[in-house]
């Protein structure tokens, strides 16, 4: 069938027809079109819009190509897009009758349609992945509980913490990102079908049917917004951009733990290469590919907003540009989610290491200002005065963290305050545990055990909940 053959006197150059064409990338939209086709009918016969033997030979013929699948097609350039070779192979079929099949209908409703079935599977593949990835994290926390390493601001020694907490802190950012994911899922889970090219149509259209037949919560409530709307791939790949981040944060850091001068994490050999030179070379080349890869998500999301943010209402052919940039992120985020969640897994996390510079570089500062807040009734801002004196002095002289006892911090407090502190040395020694420090973080979020057991069970739950959902 040529559309052109009506209002269009010649045909378009072939180099014209290829630069037009959608159908490279329709192709991810060819099992929703059959989808979106079955369910118009079903409707338009139920409506006796059409008449009922011409609806069950469209709907026999839809069914004969869900089975043979998108290879039965004539894909050439010349069709224009997927929806004129579907119903070119209906005609094929039955005859001219394949035309009812288009009745009260548009390519401008039918593609969004389409896009919104598709991505729904799409996110709903990608909240499977994001789940299983939390549940990986939780089962590497819970063997971390007591797995000590030191907590960073800045890339510097902050506070002691645990891997678990560190873990845990990935697992709650993802479960943000499928929170996200959920929002836009709501959102694009109403349908544009039946709003025909802009303004509907005349014939008594059932448009809460096709909608229930395709799986939506309902129908879209103005027919303009129905073919124009694009916002729903926007979002989504805002989400998607959002995740890439969150893994590419997690890449970085397996990159600089691996490396010699932290030696906290050694990644599995599968996810490692070495140097072509270099032969004691372990690389973190997987790790980088996706820090690089996640990049690729927000110039995707850019040039989306970019193809969209000019656009008067109503359908324009621009809209369809936007198609492959939101499949090509889909298929970025998803080997990168799928990938990271494994190379994390592999990981082999250096307790004795993590203890080490837990240990190292005063750490425990901030716990010694709180003892002479606790202990000593001073305001914190003048214990972290001589709490940093201490540091400073220390390191001066060349000591270590294990050296600094009660008499070397009434010294300071003298210095500062013209008073000693008087603070029992065991509580001192005990302040400056990296094991006692964590123990008493007993704060909700926090790195002792039983805080991080409490958030394990809170995420269990939550797994739980939305993978029965």
């Amino acid at each position: 069938m040529n559309l052109r053959s009506g209002r269009l006197k010649g045909q378009m150059k072939s180099e014209v027809a290829d630069f037009t064409s959608s159908l490279e990338f329709d192709r991810r939209i060819f099992r929703a079109d059959v989808l979106c086709n079955r369910a118009h009918t079903t409707m338009l016969t139920e409506q006796e819009i059409i008449p009922n033997d011409v609806g069950k030979k469209i709907l026999k013929a839809l069914d004969e190509l869900e089975k043979e699948g998108i290879e039965a097609l004539d894909l050439d350039s010349a069709v224009e897009d997927i929806h004129m070779a579907v119903e070119n192979y209906v005609t094929s079929k039955i005859g001219p009758d394949a035309g009812f099949m288009h009745t009260a209908k548009s390519r401008n409703d039918q593609v969004t349609t389409d896009l919104k079935i598709a991505l729904k599977e799409e996110i709903k593949e990608i909240e499977k992945e994001l789940l299983l990835f939390i549940h990986i994290i939780i089962q590497m926390a819970e063997e971390h509980l007591d797995t000590i390493m030191v907590g960073y601001t800045h890339l510097q020694h902050a506070q002691p913490t645990t891997f678990a907490h560190h873990l845990l802190s990935y697992a709650h950012a993802l479960k943000r990102d499928y929170g996200r994911l959920q929002d836009v899922y709501k959102r694009m889970d109403l349908c544009p079908l039946g709003s025909a090219a802009l303004t509907t149509t005349s014939f008594p259209i059932n448009r809460n049917r096709t909608a229930a037949l395709l799986g939506f919560s309902g129908p879209m409530e103005n027919s303009i917004d129905g073919v124009s709307s694009r916002d729903f791939i926007a979002e989504t790949v805002f989400a998607l951009t959002l995740l890439g981040t969150t893994l590419s944060k997690i890449s970085e850091e397996l990159i600089i733990w691996s490396s010699y001068e932290f030696q906290m994490v050694e990644l599995g050999d599968e996810f490692s290469s070495t140097s072509s030179i270099m032969p004691q070379k372990k690389n973190p080349d997987v790790a980088e590919i996706i820090r690089a890869k996640t990049a690729l998500l927000n110039g995707e999301l850019v040039t989306i907003l970019t193809i969209i943010k000019s656009l008067p209402q109503s359908y324009n052919r621009d809209l369809q540009e936007v198609t492959p940039h939101l499949w090509n992120a889909t298929d970025t985020l998803s080997s990168a989610l799928k990938i990271t969640r494994e190379m994390l897994a592999s990981a082999e996390f250096k307790g004795a290491r993590g203890e080490e510079l837990a240990r190292a570089n005063f750490s425990a500062a901030t716990e010694l200002a709180d003892l002479m807040v606790k202990d000593a009734g001073l305001p914190f801002r003048t214990a972290h005065k001589i709490v940093g004196r201490t540091v400073s002095t220390a390191l001066d002289k060349g000591m270590k963290a294990e050296d600094i006892d009660a008499q070397f911090l009434d010294e300071i407090s003298q210095e500062i305050t013209g008073k000693t502190l008087q603070i029992d040395e065991n509580i001192v020694k005990k302040a400056l545990d990296p094991v006692e420090i964590i123990k008493s973080r007993k704060v909700i979020g926090g790195p002792a055990p039983d805080m991080v057991k409490d958030s394990i069970k809170d995420l269990k739950g939550f797994v739980d909940k939305n993978n029965s959902s």
